[in-house]
């Protein structure tokens, strides 16, 4: 997929030579993740499609209660 930067260090001398050393191109700032682009793209659209899917299937009293319940999550985090 997506190419990664890679993690950049906290100490402030090595973080100084890292960038340097990109800036120079001794080091690549990217590391591959290793997923398949195509995979992650269609998986991602089956999740897109899931929620409405889902709420279409749902009776109005079922909807009803589940957004209830989803609220009263909601305020009841707030406290």
């Amino acid at each position: 997929m997506a190419k990664q930067r890679l993690k950049r260090p906290r100490d402030p001398i090595q973080l100084a030579k890292l960038i340097g050393d990109i800036a120079t191109g001794q080091v690549e700032d990217s590391i591959e993740d290793g997923k398949n682009i195509h995979a992650v793209n269609l998986g991602r659209l089956g999740g897109l499609k899931g929620g409405t899917a889902r709420a279409k299937k749902l009776s109005p009293a079922q909807r009803k209660k589940a957004a209830r319940t989803a609220a009263r999550a909601r305020w009841d985090r707030k406290k």
